[in-house]
Formats: C-alpha cells, sequence, structure tokens
C-alpha cells in the first residue's frame, strides 16, 4: 500500500501516457493525474506531492515552463521529465534547472517504477538524516551546559559527516572551544560559522562577544536560545 504522505503528479497531454505512468505508480504512491500545464500549477497550488512526472512538450504551456513555475514556488518537488526519443538535449536542460531524472518514450512500467522508486526512497533516506542530525546537535548541545566537552565534540563530528554546511554544528564547536580557554580556536570556528550563514545570529554574536565588540552579550549562545 502506498504511503499516504506520497503523492505524484503526471503532467502529460496524451492520454495513454497518463493511463501507463499512473497504472505503473499506483502501488507505490497516490497519483493524480494533469492534462496540461495549466491544470498541473492548479493541483500544485492546492495539493502536496513529493513528485511530478512532467512532459516537456505540451500544447500551451510547455513542461519547462511549468518545471520553472513550480520549482520557484514548490522546491521541496522533486521532477521527473518525460521525453520524446531524440530530445534528451531538453531533458538534460531540465536537469540543471532541478530536474532528478528523465524517462525516453518509449518506456516500461518497470523503468517508471525503478526511477520513481529511487526518487522516494532517497527522500525518507534525507528525512532521516535530518532527524539523526537534529539529535544530534541536541545531545551535544545537552553535553555542552553539562560540560562534558569530550563526549560533546564527538556528536558535532558525527553530526558534520551528515552536514558539513551547518552554522550550528560550527557555533557550538566554538562553544567547547571558548569554555576550555581556546579563544584562537573559538574565533575560527565562530567565523566558519559565520561564513556559512550570516543570518544566523548564535555564531555571529558570538563572534562579535569574544572579538571584543562593543554592545555585543556577555554569555556564550548555544543557539536554541540557551546561553552558557
Amino acid at each position: 500500500m502506498p504511503d499516504s504522505q506520497d503523492r505524484i503528479l503526471v503532467v502529460d497531454d496524451e492520454k495513454n501516457i497518463r493511463i501507463t505512468l499512473s497504472q505503473a505508480l499506483e502501488d507505490l504512491a497516490e497519483v493524480d493525474t494533469a492534462v496540461n500545464g495549466e491544470e498541473a500549477l492548479e493541483k500544485v497550488g492546492r495539493q502536496a506531492y513529493r513528485v511530478v512526472l512532467l512532459d516537456l512538450r505540451m500544447p500551451g504551456m510547455d513542461g519547462m515552463e511549468v518545471l520553472r513555475r513550480i520549482a520557484e514556488q514548490r522546491p521541496e518537488i522533486k521532477f521527473v521529465i518525460i521525453t520524446a526519443h531524440g530530445t534528451v538535449d531538453n531533458a538534460v536542460e531540465a536537469m540543471k534547472l532541478g530536474a532528478l531524472d528523465y524517462l525516453q518514450k518509449p518506456f516500461t512500467p518497470s523503468e517508471v517504477r525503478e526511477v520513481v522508486t529511487r526518487i522516494l526512497n532517497r527522500e525518507a533516506l534525507d528525512e532521516h538524516q535530518h532527524a539523526e542530525f537534529n539529535h544530534l546537535v541536541e545531545l551535544a548541545r545537552r553535553a555542552i551546559t553539562e560540560r562534558r566537552f569530550e563526549a560533546a565534540m564527538e556528536l558535532l563530528h558525527k553530526a558534520v559527516a551528515i552536514r558539513h554546511d551547518s552554522p550550528e554544528v560550527f557555533n557550538l564547536i566554538g562553544a567547547i572551544h571558548e569554555l576550555q580557554g581556546e579563544r584562537e580556536e573559538a574565533l575560527k570556528n565562530y567565523r566558519n560559522a559565520y561564513w556559512l550563514a550570516p543570518s544566523y545570529a548564535p555564531s555571529r554574536d558570538n563572534f562579535e562577544r569574544l572579538s571584543g565588540i562593543p554592545s555585543s552579550s556577555g554569555t556564550i549562545d548555544l543557539g536554541d536560545r540557551q546561553r552558557k
């Protein structure tokens, strides 16, 4: 049975293609269809979809324009492009706009299921990793408040392995160094966090405070409204 949160939209002006794709995917997810770009935009505006299978060549609004508009409004949606023989270059161009894969006509039901299953499985893995990352950061933050710095650092190294571009992690690493009296290492990590996300206030405040900038807070900001 499909997951209730998995919904797929098939956008193609050819009825037989819509039927073929719907039947191929009905065991993986709930499937909706749209006959053109305008209907696709309307459905995406009122319904959440995990994946959109999109024909590039349709009357009226073409698939490339549909892709651009949906990607701007709903960047979390994953796209699979449907392309005819001899138009692979267009599919490649669509992938530059964010499409993850393409199906070239004629395709088999098994090929369709393989492509979509791969995307859904990767989505599930991404969600699991996101949850694990947040759990590691929260455990590390708690360890810092309990002054278990070695344990906190080990947790943060595991978090970095999942997301190497998180200002939150570098801010906490900086806090550990500062609490251990290692000012230069603390400044380096606060600076790294700031470079990754200038709008992330905890690392900015910590860097300004440790750099001696007037009017900055006098306490270490661990993020999530925790200070040390």
